[in-house]
């Protein structure tokens, strides 16, 4: 998830939260205060009814009009005393209407000139009052709508405009290729922090391209200056087995030295090739069909190892497998992992080699699984390791997948090992 869109997203929940909360405060606030004034006026209302039950004893047998209601009851002299004032919400029959409507009710006690106490019930309609409460609702409702609306496009707006410098710094970043020169980083912005991270990142570029000039000059001098010694020792030695002198145990040690250094040179190659491609030296990409590479590949490998007696099994589809990858580096890649299956092979074996439009399986057999967490490590041989083996020829294959955004898989199925190059 972008950063915009997450602080957006967190922004706008406690935005939505906080609104939420205000509204309700809103809301209870105004109903308190629409009750505490019908509250008022119920007692305003009562004290002058009962100013007028003073004057006019005949009203005790009056009951108000259609807006509002009240009624006397003659209460005892220690319930009068006792009487605490009372306000909550009812329903009264009108009869005009055939219905009930809601009332707000004021329940007080006084006490007539003669002695006798009167408990008063005084009722008012609150039909005005819940028509605004309700329209008061609405209103509410649609202006929190309205203004989260405005809110959320305002910040959304503003974070977009806020994060502009780091989505060039982003895309500038992206466009970074080792072995390539630092492309000039214009991205001018009032944000320090900003400001910073840009002037940091060129910084660190320029010196990361430095490093690789000099990482990449380093490999390719070391491994020619290493060849050169490698092959003069190597020619030496051949001087060294014409001579007439030799005897047969001479010449025999002679024969496991020049075996070596000639290992020893296939391993400063292979070295050499494994930091090329980890360093990203191989840029140049196109789509290559793996069906054609092996079609290609198989008679002569085959025909190498022909002396193990192993038999193939090809199987492919229609659609070819395509990959988008350095031609030569795809070369190499299938190349070692059809050697590796049929070096590992016991003689008399079974390779199996399957094709999908998105994968390429090689199956050989084996009598054991491998350690598939050391099998793509560099010189994690294993036990029964073949003569003249490097121990790079699976690095090289994963990290030739990996640059070409495959998948390099192993894994043991029914007495064979499987390798799969998946898209």
């Amino acid at each position: 998830m972008k950063l915009v869109h997450y602080t957006y997203r967190k922004l706008s929940l406690w935005l939505l939260a906080l609104m939420a909360v205000w509204g309700l405060l809103f809301y209870s606030t105004i109903m308190y205060e629409v009750m505490d004034e019908t509250d008022d006026t119920l007692k305003n209302y009562a004290q002058i009814i009962i100013n007028n039950v003073l004057y006019d004893e005949s009203i005790l047998n009056t009951e108000g009009n259609l807006m509002s209601f009240y009624y006397f009851h003659p209460i005892s002299v220690e319930e009068g005393e006792n009487y605490r004032d009372m306000f909550y919400d009812s329903q009264v029959y009108v009869e005009s209407e055939d219905e009930n409507e809601p009332v707000r009710v004021y329940r007080t006690a006084f006490r007539m000139p003669n002695g006798q106490f009167y408990e008063l019930e005084l009722m008012i309609s609150t039909l005005e009052r819940d028509d605004m409460v309700n329209a008061m609702l609405w209103y509410l409702a649609a202006l929190f709508i309205l203004f989260l609306c405005c809110t959320a496009v305002g910040t959304r707006l503003i974070l977009q405009k806020i994060f502009r410098p780091m989505n060039r710094l982003i895309d500038w970043l992206q466009n970074l290729h080792p072995g390539t020169e630092v492309p000039p980083l214009n991205n001018a912005t009032d944000i320090r922090e900003f400001r910073l991270l840009s002037d940091v990142a060129y910084d660190m570029a320029n010196r990361s391209h430095r490093a690789y000039k000099e990482q990449k000059q380093f490999i390719e001098n070391a491994s020619h200056e290493l060849q050169t010694p490698l092959a003069i020792a190597r020619g030496k030695l051949e001087l060294l087995t014409e001579n007439e002198n030799m005897t047969e145990e001479q010449l025999k040690e002679l024969d496991a030295i020049y075996n070596t250094l000639g290992r020893a040179v296939k391993l400063n190659k292979a070295l050499l090739l494994l930091s090329r491609i980890e360093n990203g030296q191989y840029a140049e990409t196109e789509p290559v069909s793996v069906d054609e590479l092996l079609d290609e590949l198989l008679p002569d490998l085959m025909d190498i190892y022909e002396h193990k007696q192993i038999s193939l099994e090809r199987t492919k589809e229609a659609t070819p497998f395509i990959i988008n990858c350095n031609a030569s580096l795809a070369h190499i890649l299938i190349t070692n992992l059809v050697k590796n299956a049929l070096l590992h092979s016991p003689d008399g074996g079974k390779l199996v080699v399957q094709t999908t439009p998105t994968s390429l399986v090689l199956k050989n057999s084996g009598s054991s699984p491998l350690n598939a967490s050391l099998l793509f490590k560099r010189f994690a041989h294993s036990i029964n390791r073949k003569k003249g083996s490097t121990g790079l020829g699976l690095a090289i294959s994963k990290a030739i997948a990996t640059g070409c955004s495959l998948r390099l898989t192993y894994h043991w199925e029914e007495g064979m090992h499987v390798f799969s190059l998946i898209k």
